[in-house]
């Protein structure tokens, strides 16, 4: 960049330079165009006139209030008193009748629907996804598999009291780290693997000794999973004889979660929904996987 020690003229233009050029180029010192000045000027005024209206200057303590007294917080609140008085009698309703009760009633289903879809929205789809259809290590919640059971009863238990936390009454249960803590010797991973996979319908080794396989399978995971892989909801162990997969199916996935175990978890929402909601919320899930 050069700087002239003054303004020039610009031949071409006749209009006078700032005295800056940049390879090559002079900047010409065109004023602005006065409908933009006059607009910019507005926006000054504007903005003044807004902070003397509206809540804006911060105080020590506090902020100023403004002349109007209106603040978006109050706006809100008194749109949910609205709301809360407009909903008020339905949502008693629901909040005396038990979950079985309010399932099997038209206009109660309908409300808990509309309740419990804005309730998964604002909570559970972003570990579940919008529709529910979960994600590698979050269950789908629209099929009519359940880790822990998909009754009404089962589904309120779980979404209250979450899975592998530090509430009294979440639920509990892991995969065990079978090599890593020593249950396992590394070798029979692979034996094991091929067997599962023949009762989960998948493609198979064809050296693979099934019949050893089998037999570390009913030393070491029938008790969790069963004697034929169809699992148990009570300690939350997943079928094993189905294409659904929390952590994936291929033998790599495999190794890892025998290998190094697994234990996803789920928060508990006792203490951040109050029992209407979480009861709207269960009614909401149990429709998206078809009940139990």
């Amino acid at each position: 960049m050069v700087d002239h020690t003054g303004p020039e003229v610009d031949a071409a233009t006749g209009v006078s330079t700032t005295g800056h050029e940049w390879d090559g180029i002079r900047e010409l010192n065109n004023p602005l165009p006065r409908w933009w000045l006059w607009v910019f000027y507005a926006t000054i005024v504007w903005s003044v006139g807004y902070w003397v209206v509206y809540p804006s200057w911060p105080l020590v303590s506090g902020y100023a209030g403004g002349v109007l007294g209106w603040s978006s917080r109050e706006s809100v609140d008194v749109a949910l008193a609205a709301l809360q008085t407009q909903r008020g009698a339905t949502l008693q309703r629901l909040a005396d009748t038990p979950v079985e009760q309010a399932n099997a009633d038209p206009e109660l289903l309908a409300f808990s629907q509309a309740l419990g879809r804005a309730a998964f929205g604002d909570n559970c789809a972003p570990c579940h996804g919008a529709g529910g259809g979960g994600a590698r290590g979050y269950p789908n919640l629209v099929d009519d598999e359940w880790l822990w059971g998909g009754s009404l009863e089962q589904i309120q238990q779980t979404i209250t009291h979450g899975v592998r936390n530090a509430d009294a009454d979440s639920r509990q249960g892991e995969m065990p780290a079978f090599v890593r803590d020593g249950m396992l010797p590394a070798e029979e991973v692979p034996v094991v693997i091929e067997y599962v996979r023949q009762i989960a319908g998948l493609d198979v080794l064809p050296e693979a000794d099934l019949a050893k396989g089998k037999e570390i399978f009913e030393a070491n995971c029938a008790a969790c999973h069963g004697a034929e892989g169809h699992g148990n909801q009570e300690l939350g162990a997943p079928s094993l004889v189905d294409p659904i997969w929390l952590y994936g199916y291929d033998r790599k996935d495999m190794t890892e979660t025998i290998r190094n175990g697994r234990g996803g978890v789920m928060p508990t929402w006792v203490d951040r929904l109050d029992p209407t909601t979480i009861k709207a919320l269960t009614i909401y899930v149990h429709a998206l996987g078809g009940g139990a």
